[in-house]
């Protein structure tokens, strides 16, 4: 019986050129590093990775996306757009939420979120 999701993980060329980005920019506080080849970020009760571990995924193939959610999606777009962050889609909303959609440097696609009040 599955229980939780354990992990989601990206492939990304670099491992450091993505810890940069996810770190400096858009926040993530590190948590344990396999290796110097999988870095994973504890986020509430979920696991975010990246990894240069061939698992048979193509970084930036546009697969999957994960969505991070934020506090203050507006404010926080507004940051990344003055760093110089590709935005795919700008914000925009639904019945429950309100999100966009920005490209890692490896243009994985990441979902920023915020749910309706």
């Amino acid at each position: 019986m599955i229980t939780s999701v354990a992990f989601t993980v990206y492939p990304v060329a670099d491992l450091q050129r993505a810890r940069l980005f996810y770190e400096n920019t858009l926040g993530l506080t590190p948590a344990s590093n396999f290796n110097d080849e999988w870095q994973e970020y504890e986020l509430g009760d979920s696991t975010f990775a990246i990894t240069t571990i061939d698992m048979g995924h193509t970084p930036g193939a546009n697969g999957a996306a994960i969505a991070f959610e934020t506090s203050d999606l507006d404010s926080f777009a507004g940051r990344l757009k003055e760093q110089g962050v590709t935005f795919v889609t700008d914000i925009f909303s639904s019945e429950v939420c309100r999100m966009a959609v920005i490209q890692d440097p490896d243009g994985n696609h990441l979902v920023i979120h915020k749910r309706n009040s």
